[in-house]
């Protein structure tokens, strides 16, 4: 018996994103690739979750940090893991829109999308992760919720049509 037969998982794939905004789609694309590669049990639309969550990560990181950023894809047998490490210290909240009309809507989309999402320190800035789970896809009406909520918080308006 090889090695290769009592693998249990792929091993993570890493690489680093190019502190260009036009290097964000062909990064959201590999993920998707790799996770598709793997054979990771995922449905298309939480495939398209997956997209647009390392999309939202990637481009915070590359926005607010205009440094190359590291990102890694792993397969935990359960859920599947985006890692974005930038050198930025700035932490990740998404409660903290500074511009409501142009942007501000990527980390609530990932909390509501992904299973789990967080931070950690990492030597002189941080990684941003989510995880997206085979077996808890967000569908249906709480998809819809998710994404209406998200583009509420960006509305410069209140609920009731005044300006805020």
């Amino acid at each position: 018996m090889s090695p290769l037969d009592t693998a249990a998982f792929p091993v993570p794939y890493e690489w680093g994103v190019e502190p260009d905004a036009a290097a964000v789609p062909a990064a959201r694309r590999l993920i998707v690739d790799i996770a598709r590669f793997w054979k990771v049990p995922l449905s298309e639309d939480a495939l398209r979750d997956v997209e647009l969550c390392a999309g939202e990560l990637l481009a915070n990181a590359v926005e607010h940090t205009k440094a190359r950023c590291l990102v890694t894809v792993r397969w935990t047998g359960l859920r599947l893991r985006v890692e974005v490490a930038d050198s930025s210290l700035h932490l990740p909240d998404p409660s903290a829109t500074q511009d409501m009309v142009t942007g501000g809507r990527g980390l609530l989309l990932v909390a509501g999308l992904a299973h789990s999402w967080g931070w950690a320190p990492a030597g002189a800035g941080k990684v941003v992760w989510f995880e997206c789970a085979a077996d808890q896809p967000v569908t249906g009406d709480q998809r819809i919720a998710v994404l209406v909520d998200a583009a509420q918080a960006r509305t410069p308006f209140t609920s009731k049509g005044a300006h805020a």
